[in-house]
């Protein structure tokens, strides 16, 4: 198409300068100029001629003038376009102050002031000179609005003052702002408890490709449980939750941040419906441990739920210790001690062992209490475990998580949890 129309061009040039050529053959015309008490006289063709040598003459001389500079304008690119490339080598090496010089010197000299002032700044705050930092970001000016934006956001942040980091985004000629500008600016929000907008700025993000795919749904992830946390009241929390896409209404750290909330909002039966939804739909060792040590009653509730789940999860470390955990906060404590036998025997840890010594300690037996206290931090410190007194600790584990007995609808069931239960 481009080709059809330059020949399209010079095919109309050609005719139009015929026919001038033809009407000046025809009548030459006579042109008559006056100048200073002289008369010069000439055809209309000559005239033409000699006005357009005049105009060939006259850019020709500019060109020659301009020459100098121009080459000297492209001697001075050509070194700022060095010293660019050697700064942010020096950058990537880490000689930090000898990429801040060179950055610097591109900076002045150079087209590419935005990349350079922003690499300067980077290499100034690297090698701990925010107040150099500071001064490269300040001196993009005007020119660069949405890049100054993006560095004094950046330093705000690296100082924990979200204050700032919004305003500089925030400010009128930085808009729009481009994809690393919103990625600030909801990290900015989270960071001063505004994480319920930062929430929203995820469309904008996913459109600009902000962020790889994966990263962005952990992005959402943290930011939907962030605004769970930060809702100030019941129904603040619940239409926040009733928003979020069903995907997230199972993933385990924004059912727990849910779970939390409404726990502490005194609505039980929210938080502990949320968790049994979600564990009935995938089950997570994160949300059993947390369904025994949410601060909510319900307990009779809880403690059927747990006795449902155990068929189907009978080795489930976070799930028997949470059994020991409503046992003891019902007052069973010989019952709860069984459970946090088993659950240590399938790997529970420190916070078993630690549940152990509570125990042990309300019941009056400080010298057991003591052994486990120790046992939970020697099993955090990955050390060999203390035998508690009356039997071998081995044997205690081995012969409480044992698997043995079926119910009566063949499902496996542990050794006395069942009873456990029944015996209440």
């Amino acid at each position: 198409m481009n080709l059809f129309r330059s020949v399209l061009f010079w095919l109309v040039l050609a005719v139009l300068g015929a026919l001038l050529a033809q009407v000046l053959l025809q009548d030459p015309g006579y042109v008559l100029v006056r100048y200073r008490g002289s008369d010069y006289t000439t055809t209309v063709a000559a005239g033409l001629g000699i006005l357009l040598a005049a105009l060939f003459v006259l850019v020709l001389a500019w060109n020659l003038l301009r020459l100098p500079f121009r080459a000297w304008k492209r001697h001075r690119e050509r070194q700022a376009r060095a010293k660019l490339t050697e700064g942010l080598a020096a950058y990537q090496r880490g000689d930090y102050a000898r990429a801040e010089q060179l950055l610097k010197q591109a900076a002045d000299n150079g087209d590419a002031e935005a990349v350079a002032r922003a690499h300067a700044a980077r290499a100034a705050q690297a090698r701990g000179d925010d107040a150099a930092a500071a001064a490269h970001a300040h001196a993009l000016g005007e020119r660069h609005p949405a890049a100054q934006a993006v560095l004094l956001a950046q330093q705000a942040l690296a100082r924990g003052d979200a204050s700032a980091a919004l305003a500089a985004l925030d400010a009128p000629n930085a808009q729009p702002l481009p994809p690393r500008g919103l990625r600030l600016r909801a990290d900015a929000l989270a960071a001063a408890g505004r994480s319920h907008e930062a929430y929203g700025l995820l469309g904008a993000l996913r459109q600009q490709q902000a962020l790889p795919a994966t990263q962005l749904d952990a992005l959402q992830a943290d930011l939907a449980a962030r605004s769970l946390q930060e809702a100030g009241d019941a129904n603040a929390l619940a239409d926040r939750w009733d928003a979020l896409p069903q995907a997230l209404r199972t993933t385990p750290a924004v059912v727990a941040a849910y779970a939390r909330r409404a726990a502490a909002l005194r609505w039980d039966e929210a938080a502990t419906r949320s968790l049994e939804q979600a564990l009935d739909a995938q089950w997570s060792e994160e949300l059993a441990e947390l369904y025994g040590r949410l601060p909510v009653s319900r307990l009779e509730h809880r403690r059927t739920q747990v006795e449902r789940w155990l068929p189907a999860h009978p080795s489930s470390p976070a799930l028997l210790l949470s059994a020991a955990r409503i046992a003891q906060t019902q007052g069973q404590w010989p019952q709860a001690d069984s459970w946090l036998h088993r659950a240590i025997g399938h790997g529970a840890g420190a916070p078993a062992w630690e549940a152990l010594g509570d125990g042990a300690l309300q019941a009056g037996d400080e010298s057991r209490a003591r052994l486990a206290y120790a046992n939970a931090l020697r099993s955090q410190r990955g050390d060999a475990l203390h035998e508690l007194p009356g039997r071998d600790l081995r044997q205690q584990i081995a012969d409480t998580a044992a698997i043995e007995e079926r119910d009566e609808h063949g499902m496996p069931r542990l050794r006395g949890v069942s009873r456990d239960f029944e015996q209440r």
